[in-house]
């Protein structure tokens, strides 16, 4: 061994150590990717099985991610699924970093909301149809090749979509049969479709916080394993 490599091999155990000084960083900073922007939300589960877990939101502020609030989260009936072999009907969560297009809801947008906001209307629909050219788009009303048994009818959620936001899981290029309307939004009474919740008051913070401007973007993922929210 060369002189001095104990000390680097020792140096190295520490950082990597659990509860070492990398693992006390703020989460971001210990992510491969965080989208580019000042702001991010965390989404993490501490297993793929699991339901439930944390949402966070974060700021950057000279040089450094720090935490502006968070809740406590749910996620697909059937947990978490790598968000590039998803299938569509799974009701698991897709992992991954995503951006957020934009915010929707049937209640008015929070009164500090600056991303885009599209109310609720009786004909809006989010359209899953694989055999539909609205594949994984809002659609109002609903076309006609879109049919409503393979559509979510928006506003008869009126408790988890009082507020949402889309995000882009397979949004910009769809590929059919990946899933399509993939949401944060309100708590519903229990796990989710796919998506994540929020309880509502949550909701109504995050939309007051996230600034377009600032590129906001959301990491899902668990706290390790192949789906671990650092790898993205």
């Amino acid at each position: 061994m060369r002189p001095g490599a104990a000390v680097l091999v020792s140096a190295s155990l520490l950082v990597l150590a659990p509860g070492g000084p990398a693992e006390r960083l703020p989460l971001p900073e210990r992510m491969a990717d965080t989208g580019g922007g000042s702001q991010l939300i965390t989404a993490r589960a501490s297993r793929t099985s699991s339901t439930t877990g944390t949402v966070t939101w974060w700021d950057r502020r000279a040089g450094h991610w720090v935490k502006s609030g968070s809740a406590p989260a749910r996620f697909g009936a059937r947990g978490l699924a790598e968000g590039r072999s998803r299938e569509q009907g799974t009701n698991t969560t897709p992992t991954g970093l995503y951006d957020l297009p934009y915010a929707f809801g049937i209640s008015p947008a929070p009164r500090g909301t600056a991303v885009t906001y599209r109310r609720v209307r009786q004909n809006s629909w989010w359209c899953q149809d694989n055999d539909s050219r609205s594949y994984n788009r809002w659609t109002d009303p609903r076309p006609a090749d879109c049919r409503a048994a393979e559509a979510e009818h928006l506003i008869s959620y009126g408790r988890q979509y009082a507020y949402a936001l889309v995000i882009g899981f397979n949004y910009e290029r769809p590929v059919r049969g990946r899933g399509a309307g993939i949401f944060l939004h309100v708590n519903g009474r229990g796990a989710t479709a796919g998506c994540v919740s929020v309880p509502r008051d949550a909701m109504r913070r995050i939309l007051d916080w996230a600034d377009p401007a600032r590129t906001p973007h959301i990491a899902i993922g668990t706290a390790s394993g192949p789906t671990a929210i650092t790898r993205y």
